[in-house]
């Protein structure tokens, strides 16, 4: 159960911050009576006064308008200034998800977050361990660049990662893996030589880049997830297809860290047993391998 607040210190509190608020607005003690609809000397009691007296809610509520904060906060109900629409609007956005493989959003978070560990459950497999023939089996009806031009921004963005001095953690689903072996669902129709070389790029990539980029393969049965990545402790997204639904406060960020961190726990094939697994997984598509100059 929360402690009482004293009425002289909520009315100290409130002294206070409306003083910081009306200072960081810039307007006057007489352009704020005037908005609110008082004296400019009741502004000035507000202001100086030492009892425990509080204004009406009116006066409270009009001086938190005006000066752009919350009336919880000037209160001492609320730890941030902000309205809570405004704490929405700036904790959580929407912005539009790109159907190509060279999303500017989605790199410009990541080069945000350099240095932090990012982690990612991907909605298909990672876009940055794909070959260019997958890529561009995958991507080329979407593509408004030209073919070449989006594969090399989406070399460029391995490259970027090689150097940034974050890790990486991905998280996929066993399904996805088996489905893409086989030739399967979302992967009907990939041709089995573009599935072999796409299973050596990822041992190789594997070979190159671990323990700085770490793969995990869990099991949908009994665990799912969204697609998700998670930027350090900066920022959480989510794919929703059309658009990504991006959060920037803590919680929500620690929440999906939590999330991230079950699956890791939860994981069938960790990532030290990852090369085992893909080279038995290769082992089941047909075909011949493609040349190494196909490779991303």
């Amino acid at each position: 159960m929360p402690l009482k607040t004293d009425k002289r210190d909520r009315a100290g509190l409130f002294r206070s911050r409306l003083g910081e608020a009306l200072l960081l607005s810039g307007l006057s003690k007489s352009a704020l009576s005037r908005a609110v609809g008082v004296d400019r000397s009741t502004i000035s009691q507000l202001l100086k006064g030492d009892g425990t007296r509080l204004p009406n809610a009116h006066v409270v509520g009009e001086c938190a308008a005006t000066l752009g904060v919350s009336a919880d906060w000037l209160l001492g109900l609320a730890e941030h200034p902000e309205r809570a629409v405004d704490l929405l609007a700036s904790s959580m956005t929407m912005p539009h998800a790109s159907r190509a493989l060279e999303d500017e959003q989605i790199f410009n978070w990541h080069q945000e977050s350099t240095g932090y560990k990012i982690r990612h459950v991907p909605a298909t497999l990672p876009d940055m361990l794909k070959t260019r023939d997958m890529l561009i089996w995958e991507y080329a009806p979407q593509l408004g660049r030209s073919t070449e031009q989006a594969i090399g921004a989406t070399q460029d963005r391995l490259e970027w990662m090689r150097a940034s001095n974050s890790d990486y953690e991905i998280a996929i689903p066993l399904h996805e893996m088996e489905s893409f072996a086989r030739g399967e669902g979302y992967y009907a129709g990939l041709p089995a030589e573009i599935r072999r070389a796409q299973i050596d790029w990822m041992l190789e990539l594997h070979n190159q880049l671990y323990p700085s980029l770490r793969l995990f393969l869990f099991d949908a049965r009994r665990l799912f997830s969204a697609p998700i990545s998670i930027f350090g402790p900066l920022l959480s997204v989510l794919y929703l297809g059309r658009n990504y639904l991006a959060f920037r406060d803590k919680e929500r960020v620690q929440g999906l860290i939590g999330h991230f961190d079950w699956l890791v726990r939860e994981s069938e094939v960790s990532p030290r047993d990852v090369p085992e697994y893909l080279q038995g997984l290769k082992g089941k598509i047909g075909g011949t391998k493609l040349s190494q100059s196909s490779k991303t």
